[in-house]
């Protein structure tokens, strides 16, 4: 089982990757990255996306409370992954499901002419299923 630098190199990889990390969407810090950064600064990169991913599961509209998450140990995060496009990439962040309560996501950063979202979307939720974190 892989840990968090062996899922980075794993998730460059992936045909049009421009960067990867996995942060920690409560503290907004990357527990790990490698590529490049979106908008070229690594730690304000995680603050975002991690503001971002807490609003989704934080949303009563997006992660409705009390819905099935569809496990049985009640430890996976409401909302399984966001995509975001924008005119020239792709950003994918994929939520860890742990045996404890995860508050960790991968973040994909994908060039929008070279990298195939569907086949990411599918790599990257292998990774995270995958990820051994500790």
């Amino acid at each position: 089982m892989p840990g968090i630098d062996e899922s980075l190199l794993e998730a460059m990889r992936l045909p049009g990757a421009r960067g990867a990390a996995v942060v920690d969407w409560i503290s907004g810090l990357a527990l790990g990255a490698v590529g490049d950064a979106p908008g070229g600064d690594l730690e304000a990169a995680a603050a975002e996306t991690a503001e971002l991913a807490r609003l989704a599961t934080e949303s009563g509209v997006l992660a409705p409370a009390g819905g099935d998450a569809g496990g049985a140990s009640g430890k996976e995060p409401p909302v399984q992954d966001l995509i975001i496009t924008n005119s020239d990439s792709y950003h994918l962040l994929r939520f860890v499901t742990t045996t404890f309560d995860s508050t960790v996501f991968l973040h994909l950063w994908l060039d929008r002419g070279d990298g195939n979202l569907a086949l990411a979307r599918i790599r990257l939720a292998e990774m995270a299923d995958r990820l051994v974190l500790g």
